[in-house]
């Protein structure tokens, strides 16, 4: 091989070897450490714990429109909830930044530890609050012009722990606003027939929001802050939390008076879901962090998609 030839292939060789270099550099500098960045942010928030609410927000769609939906309804009813309970959950870390710090429990969270900043949360919380706003505002002018309510009830959450025991029924109700916020997507109107199913879905989540306070019992007297067990004791925050996830289920089981479709397989889920909720309460009387952690976190993920598919089946194979 000539020798100008041996420089051509060694000089381009070196050139590929730069720009190979160049791209790991830019990874390295930049992607990874945003890709990280996002990461951290979506374990701060919990955003897989979207799953709590958008199974009841399909499962109401599928009810009101007998599984035949429109499709950009329902993309942008899945868009609005998405982006209000991952914008409330940022707020609230940002809000509850130093009565977590003081806690044991959550000290290691990553804002209170430094691995995050106000100012990542507070960006996070605007492009999430945009996806709530676009999301309305592409449904129809009443979820428009409910988004100042929306936004009480989503935001007001993270203050009402400081004033009131009733901090886990407004989280309830704040959690719930999904899934009447798909109905009134799909219709643009308020009816009866909706305000049962969104009751249900809102005590289920304060039900188990009153089990998971167990944990911050002695925490929450010391700093003055409201939950049911701080103010009633664990046996009165058992008591109240099973009678809220009776009162829960029946709201559940309502979708048989409402809608035609439930059927057998809507029974069947319903079967399971009561099942699931005892062991929930069951499981959580050995009041360690983990098993209060499983029962109030794992157990309430399989719920609401086991409610989806007994509805689903009954839709598309009865």
């Amino acid at each position: 091989m000539a020798s100008g030839e041996r420089e051509r292939e060694h000089f381009s060789a070196a050139r590929r070897k730069a720009r190979l270099d160049r791209g790991t550099s830019i990874h390295q500098r930049v992607l990874r450490p945003v890709f990280h960045r996002l990461n951290a942010i979506g374990d701060s928030v919990m955003i897989t714990h979207t799953l709590f609410s958008l199974p009841f927000v399909v499962s109401a769609i599928l009810l009101e429109t007998n599984g035949q939906p429109p499709f950009w309804k329902l993309f942008w009813i899945v868009v609005a909830a998405f982006g209000a309970r991952n914008a409330a959950n940022a707020l609230n870390r940002i809000i509850d930044k130093d009565i977590d710090a003081k806690n044991p429990r959550t000290a290691g969270r990553h804002l209170p530890s430094g691995r995050l900043s106000a100012r990542d949360l507070w960006i996070f919380t605007a492009v999430m609050l945009a996806f709530l706003v676009l999301g309305a505002a592409m449904l129809n002018l009443l979820c428009l012009a409910l988004l100042p309510a929306a936004g009480i009830l989503l935001f007001g959450y993270s203050y009402t722990k400081r004033f009131t025991w009733l901090a886990h029924y407004w989280l309830g109700l704040a959690c719930s606003a999904a899934t009447m916020g798909a109905f009134l997507g799909i219709s643009g109107a308020f009816h009866l027939r909706y305000f049962p199913l969104t009751a249900g879905v809102a005590l289920w989540v304060a039900g188990f929001d009153i089990i998971y306070a167990l944990q911050d019992i002695e925490f929450d007297r010391g700093e003055h802050l409201y939950s049911v067990p701080a103010c009633f004791g664990e046996r009165g925050a058992r008591t109240l939390a099973a009678l809220t996830h009776l009162a829960a289920y029946s709201g559940f089981a309502s979708i048989y008076l409402f809608w035609r479709t439930p059927g057998l397989f809507s029974a069947i889920a319903l079967a399971a879901c009561a099942i699931l909720i005892t062991a929930e309460h069951v499981i959580s009387t050995r009041k360690s962090a983990s098993r209060i952690q499983f029962a109030a976190y794992t157990i309430n993920q399989i719920i609401p998609i086991i409610f989806l598919c007994g509805i689903a089946l009954d839709i598309y194979l009865g």
